[in-house]
């Protein structure tokens, strides 16, 4: 992500990475006490909002993936799209194993709040198109691998979204006798926060190796333009999530047992698709990097479209809105230990150096 975790990473994180928890941190931190004390903003950001997508939110995620997407090495797709293994498990941990295992543990721990019940089972439909890039790339996964996954999942998640939608908000919970909220979402909604999130930065990213390998030569564009751009991806991260947090930090502060009983499932929910995704790399011999990357890319989810969706289904103000927001508030704590634990899994588990490994992918 940042400009020592170029293809020429030093064998630690740097200054800037090692303490990134201290950023997130400080970022939700200051996030929270703006949205609490200085209404107004949180009221300025619903205001800017085009087709339900927040600007400034759009901006940060769009500087926040640039620099990933611009450091991927697509000649490289092809190879990546030639694992079937890999391919195949992540589509099987995304669209089976993860809307599944949401549903449950959302039945399990609020079976008397529906509403954030129904919230939480839509974060667990809106599976990772943003962020996984970032804690794939401090892990050292395989940053081509991640792109390609990524992409696949996108157009699932247009063709999937709602039919999920249905089916367990709907029709599973008729077959089972329990409460059906039922959702209703635009398939343009999804696509074009696909199209925003995932698509403009694609493109730019693209664009830039292309000219800039071109122009002035690979070693140029990797030992001089990614190591400028990186530390972008950082702050834009870190623009988002105090970004977010501004937007419903009356909320969240507002709320704290809610919060808790929220973040409990989420807690649960992120540890099993991580560890549940590494474990499968592992068994299927597809190596440390790869099995990071479909470890990150099973556990993390599209919080921006979990949000988008809530609060044009059910309200701003809903219970649903409010679990959607409580998504990043332990998605992002949790998946940046998941990356230290990863680190770690490298040596104790593959044996491997988790850098070399990603000097290898290049």
């Amino acid at each position: 992500m940042t400009g020592t975790l170029t293809r020429t990473a030093p064998k630690r994180l740097s200054t800037l990475d090692k303490w990134l928890p201290l950023w997130i941190g400080l970022a939700m931190v200051a996030g929270l006490l703006l949205g609490r004390f200085v209404p107004a903003l949180s009221d300025a950001l619903s205001a800017m909002e085009v087709g339900g997508i927040s600007i400034p939110i759009g901006l940060g995620l769009l500087v926040m993936m640039y620099p990933v997407l611009a450091n991927v090495r697509y000649d490289k797709v092809a190879a990546v799209t030639g694992d079937k293994k890999l391919l195949v498990s992540s589509l099987v941990l995304n669209w089976l194993v993860g809307p599944a295992v949401m549903f449950a543990l959302a039945w399990i721990f609020l079976p008397d709040l529906p509403e954030y019940r129904t919230g939480l089972i839509i974060v667990g439909l809106a599976r990772c198109i943003a962020m996984v890039a970032i804690w794939n790339d401090l892990a050292c996964g395989d940053r081509e691998a991640t792109a390609v996954l990524v992409a696949i999942n996108s157009v699932f998640q247009v063709v999937m979204f709602s039919v999920l939608g249905w089916f367990y908000l709907t029709v599973l919970p008729s077959w089972l006798g329990l409460d059906a909220q039922g959702l209703e979402i635009s398939v343009w909604q999804i696509a074009l926060n696909v199209l925003v999130f995932l698509g403009i930065p694609l493109v730019a990213g693209f664009a830039s190796r292309f000219i800039g390998e071109k122009r002035k030569g690979r070693d140029w564009y990797e030992a001089k333009f990614l190591p400028r751009i990186g530390p972008w991806a950082l702050y834009g991260l870190l623009f988002t999530i105090a970004l977010l947090f501004a937007l419903q930090g009356e909320q969240v502060t507002s709320h704290p047992m809610d919060v808790a009983r929220i973040a409990l499932p989420l807690l649960v929910y992120f540890a099993l698709m991580w560890f549940a995704g590494i474990l499968l790399g592992k068994a299927l011999g597809l190596g440390y990097a790869r099995s990071t990357t479909l470890a990150f890319t099973a556990a993390g989810n599209n919080f921006e479209l979990a949000i988008a969706v809530a609060i044009g289904t059910f309200g701003a103000a809903s219970g649903q809105a409010l679990a959607g927001v409580v998504g990043p508030l332990i998605e992002v704590p949790v998946l940046v230990g998941l990356v230290y634990v990863s680190l770690w899994a490298a040596k104790a588990w593959f044996h491997t150096d988790p850098y070399a490994t990603e000097s290898r992918t290049s």
